[in-house]
């Protein structure tokens, strides 16, 4: 997925775009591993942190986890993944049940904004969950989450890793992908994951599978 916006939308981000409403209406896979991931998350955070997530989707994780922390900026580079995940923050606001300190952004990761949200430390935290792999340029995109990350902040991530099964997977995504049916998908391992995030300058301090064997998840320390 080409992640900047400018001058129009790439083909990943018009496909994810038109889905939105489609994928708002989908539900958890597997809610065990789901929920494990929401666990070892909150596990790494605090009442004074400052989080950012990256490819928030329509924003169901932010909207759990937003409130163990002091600020969460959600983002995501579809505008309709972002218009759906504002009407659930607003109707929750209606409620008075919205977290505080949640906000929601149609940005990718380079957007200018980013940086001057992370002020002049950087962020506590940065979230990336499954959103690598649909990453055109991955290096890249961690150079920036580093720079965007406070010494000693953290990187957390879930990847799903396609690489062990590509013979199967990948000439049905080329397939889908010539009719606009799917988006950029990159088949890694969970060794990719690993040397792309240690390469890009952080120590990786934890790792699981939530669910084995192919959503690997990685909390990553700045050094």
């Amino acid at each position: 997925m080409t992640t900047a916006l400018t001058g129009g939308m790439s083909p990943s981000t018009a496909f994810w775009d038109k889905i939105a409403r489609k994928y708002a209406k989908s539900k958890i896979a597997d809610e065990a591993a789901y929920q494990k991931t929401l666990e070892r998350v909150t596990e790494h955070l605090g009442p004074e942190d400052t989080v950012l997530e990256l490819g928030a989707g329509t924003g169901s994780t932010a909207l759990l986890l937003a409130g163990n922390v002091k600020s969460y900026l959600s983002t995501d580079f579809a505008p309709g993944m972002i218009e759906i995940a504002d009407e659930k923050l607003a109707a929750l606001k209606v409620d008075g049940k919205a977290p505080e300190g949640l906000s929601f952004l149609a940005a990718d990761g380079f957007d200018a904004r980013l940086k001057a949200a992370a002020g002049a430390d950087g962020f506590d935290a940065i979230l990336a969950f499954n959103f690598l792999h649909l990453v055109e340029g991955p290096e890249a995109l961690l150079n920036r989450i580093y720079d965007l990350t406070k010494p000693g902040g953290l990187f957390i991530s879930k990847t799903v890793c396609l690489r062990s099964k590509a013979w199967m997977y990948w000439p049905m995504i080329k397939a889908m992908q010539l009719f606009r049916k799917a988006p950029y998908v990159d088949m890694m391992s969970p060794e990719m994951v690993n040397n792309l995030i240690t390469n890009a300058g952080f120590e990786i301090i934890e790792t699981g599978l939530y669910p084995a064997p192919r959503s690997h998840f990685v909390v990553a320390r700045k050094v």
